[in-house]
């Protein structure tokens, strides 16, 4: 029945809402609530004496709360096949933000990330904006990619670009997300697997680099590897961070009791917020907190998998990557799995850009899952995209999924 089929099916369903992945909404409420409640927790005394107000973070983050939930709404509605005509623009008013942050140095926390009076951070807005033009950049020249005038070349004029503009700030996190996204969409695009080493190769030489010329980058490395060795050599953010964690062990100390958040753990709102979920509700609630991030990666790729072409595919896969990629980093730090990253944990840190950037995601995601069934990714665009779904070593040496695959898979 063409695509009358997939509404039909649904016909108690109202109008305005049929065709959104409902799985999705309730793991990304559920996401919000707990983010909301931890961040209260986490942010009164810190506000109290930042800004003689126990709910400062908390009403901006209401408020922020509220411009994303709209951008999501207006992004769910916009047909995601026409970021085709806006991408560009969307890029050059990005960089261009990221050169204006360079150009005011407004310094905060001893970086210049952000701009009027601390409120927006560009660098968030070019994650998102990075994935989508790489997404439709990509999808315009996948049967190209094995070409390395049209592959590796210009991917890496791209993401240099947005990238050292990042991180000149500095932001040593977002600049490493947006290269490691470049790298993921154009592997999940059809990348040869030799420009993919090749790609890796470049990167961890250029990672080296920034690394050896950056007195931030340096600290951070070494403070790590001395925390591995000894963890009482670690720096201070991740003394606290473990002295909260132990006190949490495996059910915490209750909602609202942590210990650390008033005895100078660093900016528990923010870039501490994990260490106060654990200290306070315990390995079972940080265990339910990943349980939610897998559950929203899951549906994201179960949205990629059932879009109805190569370029929703693509934008899926690349913005629940890094939504769950962000979160998986921010956990790893806090425990002791990575150098400091300095990067927000989604839905729960404070923080008005990453929440809006974040929910833009969501709706983009929404979009996409509401057209799911309006069409079927051509037997060329499986080839293009074997990558995905032909990985050959993890397998099981199965081969590429088709359109007909595709079509079981939406019945």
């Amino acid at each position: 029945m063409g695509t009358g089929t997939f509404v039909t099916e649904r016909p108690y369903a109202p109008r305005i809402i049929r065709g959104f992945d409902m799985p999705l909404l309730v793991g990304v409420v559920a996401l919000i609530v707990f983010g909301l409640v931890m961040l209260y927790s986490a942010s009164w005394d810190f506000s109290l004496a930042a800004y003689q107000d126990a709910t400062y973070m908390f009403d901006r983050q209401m408020m922020w709360l509220g411009v994303g939930l709209l951008v999501a709404v207006i992004l769910a509605f916009f047909d995601y096949h026409h970021w085709r005509k806006f991408v560009l623009p969307a890029m050059a008013f990005t960089i261009g933000l990221l050169i204006v942050v360079l150009l005011m140095n407004e310094i905060r926390f001893g970086a210049k990330r952000a701009i009027l009076g601390g409120s927006v951070q560009p660098s968030e807005l070019a994650k998102l904006v990075s994935i989508l033009y790489l997404g439709v950049w990509l999808y315009s020249k996948r049967q190209f990619l094995h070409d390395i005038s049209f592959g590796l070349i210009p991917l890496g004029v791209i993401l240099g670009a947005v990238g050292g503009l990042i991180y000149q700030q500095p932001d040593l996190s977002a600049a490493a997300t947006v290269l490691l996204l470049g790298g993921l969409l154009f592997f999940l695009a059809g990348g040869d697997m030799k420009q993919i080493v090749f790609l890796l190769m470049i990167a961890a030489v250029v990672a080296w680099l920034v690394i050896s010329v950056s007195a931030t980058g340096q600290q951070r490395v070494g403070d790590f590897l001395a925390g591995l060795k000894d963890p009482l050599q670690s720096s201070y953010h991740m003394q606290r961070s473990y002295e909260a964690i132990i006190n949490g062990g495996w059910f915490g100390m209750g909602l609202g009791q942590s210990e650390g958040k008033l005895t100078g753990l660093p900016v528990p709102p923010t870039d501490s917020v994990f260490a106060v979920v654990v200290e306070e509700l315990g390995w079972v609630g940080a265990v339910a907190l990943i349980g939610l991030y897998g559950f929203f990666v899951w549906r994201g790729m179960v949205i990629a998998r059932r879009a109805p072409d190569m370029l929703g595919t693509l934008l899926a896969s690349g913005l629940v990557i890094w939504v769950g990629a962000e979160a998986l980093i921010n956990m790893a730090v806090l425990v002791g799995l990575l150098p400091f990253a300095g990067n927000a944990l989604p839905f729960v840190s404070a923080g008005g850009s990453n929440l809006v950037a974040t929910l833009a995601a969501i709706g983009i995601l929404f979009n996409i899952s509401r057209q799911t069934g309006e069409g079927t990714i051509s037997d060329e665009e499986w080839r293009s995209y074997s990558a995905v779904v032909n990985l050959r070593w993890w397998n099981g040496r199965r081969g590429v999924s088709r359109a007909s695959r595709l079509r079981s898979a939406k019945r």
